[in-house]
């Protein structure tokens, strides 16, 4: 039933277990520059639960990039075998490095939120992700050859190439991400294919925000099970939390991570089950152990156990970043809430774009919407209905009206990695 025994360890047995990794990650920490300095005074016999990783301080991505390349660093460089990188064009990157050790472990968790949903080692996997320095590439793939599976490294785009080695290999497992899958599974009925003749049974998505809408939209196009997943490279990359066959929230990995989830104001825990930042220690990498990183990532604890058995912690779909509101017209509002709207509605298709603007003194919200092509005709008075329609269902949720274009399918610019769903110009010349 599980991938490892940890997955099902008493409560009380996983804590302490996580008191004794967070005393010799502390230990550990201190050899580096940067925690040396600030751990100074520290002294490992305060931590006596897991809870005590208050007593620590927090790390941010400024602390990061000020120390890129090497102040994290806890060994010579000549122990490390990998180094990932942030996707950031401009500034400072943060740079993540990895022993051998860390991969295995990194492949080790990987494969267990894999199995975790289904997958198993008579599967194939197709990796329809970047690879290079995004992790999600390389995590997935070294976690899918870990379980066992047969792993066809596409990377991303070549829609035409990705169909014939799906069909050719009879592909059971795809790696996607969720705005790409939403555009293939379109490519894919366009190219004169059922999905439902498709050998895919499971998709593994994230690597972006994405709402219970667009993943219910994703499995009803494809015909398919998608699992939600969590990761980000200052934690190793995929595989920090994984959704099971349940689909009730993301398993967090506790024997490898500490979580807590915070005020992104005051840095206090708020309450069970509240939406606030998370904040993550490594308690299981060498290399480069990072302890209480802000990761800006808005979510919350799921009260209770999950039927599975599994006794580790579950997080909620990411609902957005703490750094990523959008403030109009004193109105606070997360790109999150928008997707969730448009991929409710029957007519919107799979792309969107929301643009921020500003005219005179005011600042605009325009979002363009692709729609389906049996709800795009000619007939102008229903075109005005629907856009007036999608205006007054967001007005409903962000608390005020956006300017609405209707867009035929495939014509709103896509990438091959994370979709960009906002483009704000209002501080421009």
């Amino acid at each position: 039933m599980y991938f490892d025994s940890v997955e099902a360890m008493d409560r009380a047995e996983l804590e302490q277990l996580q008191v004794e990794r967070l005393k010799k990650t502390i230990e550990n920490a201190k050899k580096s520059p940067f925690y040396a300095k600030r751990l100074a005074d520290f002294n490992v016999d305060d931590i006596r639960t897991a809870a005590d990783v208050t007593k620590l301080p927090f790390t941010t991505k400024d602390d990061l990039r000020n120390q890129y390349p090497h102040g994290l660093l806890t060994r010579s460089l000549d122990e490390f075998v990998r180094m990932h990188a942030s996707s950031g064009t401009t500034g400072t990157p943060t740079a993540i490095f990895y022993t051998q050790k860390d991969l295995d472990t990194w492949a080790e968790l990987m494969a267990r939120s894999m199995y975790a949903c289904g997958c198993r080692k008579s599967d194939t996997l197709q990796n329809m992700s970047g690879y290079g320095l995004f992790t999600g590439g390389l995590g997935i793939h070294y976690g899918s050859e870990r379980l066992g599976m047969i792993t066809i490294p596409s990377g991303a785009g070549n829609t035409k190439r990705q169909i014939k080695l799906i069909r050719d290999h009879n592909v059971s497992v795809l790696h996607i991400i969720p705005s790409f899958a939403l555009y293939f599974a379109q490519q894919v009925q366009e190219a004169g294919f059922n999905t439902e003749d498709m050998p895919w049974r499971i998709a593994l998505i994230g690597a972006e925000p994405h709402t219970e809408e667009a993943r219910a939209k994703i499995e009803e196009m494809m015909n398919i099970k998608a699992y939600n997943s969590y990761g980000l490279s200052e934690m190793n990359g995929p595989g920090v939390a994984f959704e099971c066959v349940h689909q009730t929230g993301m398993h967090l990995w506790e024997d490898a991570y500490i979580a807590e989830i915070i005020n992104p104001k005051t840095g206090e825990h708020v309450a069970e089950g509240e939406i606030g930042e998370l904040v993550m220690t490594t308690i299981r990498r060498d290399g480069m152990p990072i302890i209480r990183y802000r990761t800006r990532d808005l979510t919350r604890f799921i009260p209770g156990q999950c039927e599975c058995g599994r006794t580790h912690r579950r997080i909620d779909r990411i609902t957005g970043r703490a750094d990523d509101m959008m403030i109009l017209k004193g109105v606070n509002i997360y790109p999150m809430q928008i997707e969730q709207c448009l991929m409710s509605m029957p007519e919107v298709g799979q792309n969107y774009l929301i643009e921020l603007v500003r005219e005179g003194v005011s600042d605009i919200m325009k979002v363009k919407v692709e729609i389906k092509d049996e709800y795009f005709v000619e007939d102008m008075r229903a075109l005005q209905g629907l856009q007036k329609k999608i205006a007054k269902t967001l007005c409903n949720e962000i608390l005020l009206t956006p300017r609405v274009e209707l867009c035929q399918h495939d014509s709103i610019p896509k990438t091959e990695g994370k979709a960009v769903r906002v483009i704000d110009t209002r501080n421009e010349g």
